[in-house]
């Protein structure tokens, strides 16, 4: 039974069996996760979910990021979930096409602060081994049915972060998994819509894999087989397609938190190498001399981000923009590159930017494509004078084959930081920094929720 392996693994590895790389990778990963929870704070819909968990109330044991409210850990792991996948800033397992440290970080934090005295050690590995379980899930399975993995099978990684910050036994995490089988759910319609959903759905699943956890713990009981039994979510809700031992090939050698990808913009990865290839070719034309351009992308980027035509060049709210590549490479060849204040209510009617997006189309590219990852893009600008200019990006900025350095990170996050609903002072960015930097040195993590509220350490 591949979930008893897994659960066993779960329990016995702690942070002494990480290897420096894991540990470094899964730091990093914190980080972004804060930074764009940070300035997701702020965005459409999430003061709605703020206000609505902190007018249900109870129990006063973990931190709204940035707010400051406390509110029982599902609570605080729904809201501060949602909070870090609004902008669409958050990390990206490109094999799998999921988001990962967004559903995980979220819970073991909430968890953290309601257990009291975990330290940073104890946050890494439980962090480490919830976006693993996340990541291997995907790479078991197609990821093109209509599920949004992020949160199908982010339910099983908080789930597993939680446990493990709760010092579950083997049972007990088999239990947890059951429970966030019993809740497991998100769908791609949300996109289609361009509804706030979409950023709502990896929240749903970090409340639910803390609550997952929390009545393990009490011995409720949940679905031994969750992953693979005969109705188990991979013959349920896959079909019965997946690979059973990506589950555990290389189990404790190969983390897959080393292999994410993280964003240079806020906005669905699959912009991401047209936006890098655009801001490239922008360098050496003005708007006014571009007379068409054409995107060649893989046949599902396209899907995401290509079509219907009419909305991805004229989006009709923020989660279209985030999707739309004629908008996302339009703004970069206008601007020279994309940031947050380019998906605003008032900055996806710029006139100069749609006048771009409207000579933008998007084409299949088989040359492009490549098997489950994210695919790069081919761009061709035709200037007025009839020259063709080409570029073409095959690993977006950010893809561990060209990946943000040191200092890449710490200015995404003061960036981040700049846009919370309620900015922070800069002496608590920085020690929020130094916290992170020194993280597997600290006594009790709960020190990082406060200090996105501004509270001194």
């Amino acid at each position: 039974m591949v979930e008893l392996e897994l659960a066993r693994f779960v329990v016995e590895t702690d942070y002494n069996k990480l290897s420096p790389e894991v540990v470094k990778a899964t730091k990093r990963n914190i980080l972004d996760t804060l930074a764009t929870a940070l300035a997701g704070s702020a965005a459409l819909g999430c003061r709605e979910v703020v206000d609505l968990v902190t007018e249900l109330g109870g129990r006063q044991e973990s931190t709204l990021l940035v707010y400051g409210k406390r509110l029982p850990s599902p609570s605080a792991a729904l809201a501060n979930s949602t909070m870090a996948h609004a902008l669409d800033y958050d990390d990206t397992h490109d094999q799998s096409v999921l988001h990962a440290g967004v559903t995980v970080v979220p819970a073991a934090l909430a968890i953290a602060e309601r257990v009291g005295g975990v330290s940073g050690k104890e946050l890494i590995a439980a962090v480490a081994l919830g976006i693993d379980l996340t990541c291997r899930m995907g790479i078991a399975t197609k990821p093109w049915i209509g599920w949004i993995l992020t949160s199908v099978y982010g339910y099983f990684g908080a789930a597993t972060a939680a446990a493990k910050l709760l010092g579950l036994d083997v049972e007990g995490v088999l239990n947890a998994w059951g429970i966030a089988y019993a809740q497991a759910s998100g769908n791609l319609e949300c996109v289609a819509s361009g509804a706030l959903s979409k950023r709502l759905q990896a929240g749903f699943a970090a409340q639910g894999g803390v609550i997952s956890a929390l009545m393990a713990e009490r011995g409720i009981t949940g679905a031994r087989e969750s992953l693979g039994g005969k109705d188990g979510i991979f013959n349920l809700y896959q079909r019965g397609e997946y690979e059973p031992t990506a589950l555990t090939a290389e189990l404790g050698k190969r983390f897959e938190v080393v292999n994410l990808s993280y964003k240079s913009y806020p906005c669905c990865r699959w912009t991401h190498s047209g936006i890098d290839a655009a801001s490239k070719l922008g360098q050496g034309i003005s708007p006014d001399e571009i007379e068409e351009v054409e995107a060649r992308v893989s046949e599902k980027a396209w899907q995401s981000i290509g079509e219907p035509m009419e909305v991805k060049r004229r989006p009709r709210n923020i989660v279209d923009a985030q999707f739309s590549i004629p908008y996302t490479m339009a703004t970069a060849l206008v601007k020279g590159t994309v940031g947050i204040d380019d998906f605003t209510e008032e900055a996806i009617k710029d006139p100069r930017i749609l006048e771009i997006a409207s000579k933008i189309k998007v084409a299949v590219s088989h040359v492009a494509q490549r098997e489950r990852e994210i695919s790069g893009t081919e761009v061709t600008v035709k200037t007025r004078d009839g020259r063709f200019h080409s570029a073409s990006v095959t690993e977006a900025k950010g893809h561990p084959k060209n990946p943000m350095s040191d200092e890449d990170f710490v200015r995404k996050f003061r960036d981040c930081a700049l846009y919370a609903a309620q900015p922070l002072p800069p002496d608590s960015v920085n020690a929020l920094l130094q916290l992170l930097a020194d993280l597997e040195a600290a006594t009790d993590v709960s020190q990082l929720a406060r200090l996105t509220c501004g509270v001194k350490k």
